[in-house]
């Protein structure tokens, strides 16, 4: 925190000889927190900003093979054709000098500026190609998860399942069209997570699809519901989910 109370950062791991609570602490900035914090209430996942373009470190090895002028910093390792990056004019080798003005020498500062990016503008980057320092402005594109488009469309007082503390559809043939073919047929996706209900950890996220409640088939959401409301205090439950294609079981007691 500041001098005036504002949180500036909150640690994430200490180095410390002693194993105490002296050394060197690092933390993520407040901006980088709040943004991602927003994101995850929002849509249970960060949005990322694409400007059609790859990018890692350089390092000494890479920097002599290439002829770079650095042996530091990050370099743009592939440009999409007919990207934004590509109109712009960003080029393979290009070293990413600066974004939108903060300095880049690492791929976690590229991320973090990327993050913070605000889509409706341009986003300035400062490269350098060869000897030559140029500025590009590159239009970045909010990349959206396929589940937002689903979110946008549920109805929350339809889709709750409240002991479970998450929002639910069942697949309709919209929904195939984006999740894909499932690897057992029938089953509820979920859609988010309700983040005022506190309830038990299922280990549940977003895009899961729940095919069985303690062996019990589940092809709707109101059959989810029904086969929880039947479940006593502290029952066990073991959800058979897939995700990413594959199968696996979600055991917890339900509170």
């Amino acid at each position: 925190m500041d001098m005036n109370g504002y949180v500036v950062g909150i640690n994430t791991f200490i180095l410390s000889q002693s194993g105490g609570s002296e050394g060197l602490g690092f933390a993520i900035p407040a901006r980088v927190v709040n943004f991602i914090y927003h994101s995850l209430r929002k849509y249970g996942h960060v949005h990322h900003v694409e400007i059609g373009a790859g990018a890692q470190e350089i390092t000494p090895t890479l920097a002599e093979g290439l002829g770079l002028p650095q042996s530091w910093g990050v370099i743009v390792d592939d440009i999409t054709p007919d990207g934004p990056a590509a109109t712009a004019g960003l080029k393979v080798q290009d070293i990413i000098l600066s974004a939108d003005d903060r300095a880049i020498e690492t791929m976690s500062a590229l991320t973090a500026a990327t993050y913070l990016h605000n889509p409706a503008n341009l986003l300035k980057v400062e490269i350098l190609r060869g000897t030559e320092k140029k500025t590009l402005y590159i239009p970045a594109v909010e990349k959206h998860d396929q589940m937002d488009l689903v979110m946008d469309a549920t109805d929350p007082d339809k889709s709750l399942v409240q002991q479970l503390g998450v929002l639910a559809v069942d697949i309709t043939d919209q929904l195939r069209s984006v999740i894909g073919a499932t690897r057992i047929a029938g089953g509820v996706v979920v859609v988010g997570r309700a983040a005022n209900l506190i309830v038990s950890d299922s280990g549940l996220r977003t895009g899961d699809i729940i095919h069985s409640l303690n062996t019990k088939p589940v092809d709707s959401v109101e059959a989810l519901r029904g086969l929880v409301r039947d479940l006593k205090p502290a029952a066990a439950v073991v959800l058979q989910i897939e995700r990413d294609g594959g199968l696996q079981y979600l055991p917890f007691e339900l509170e």
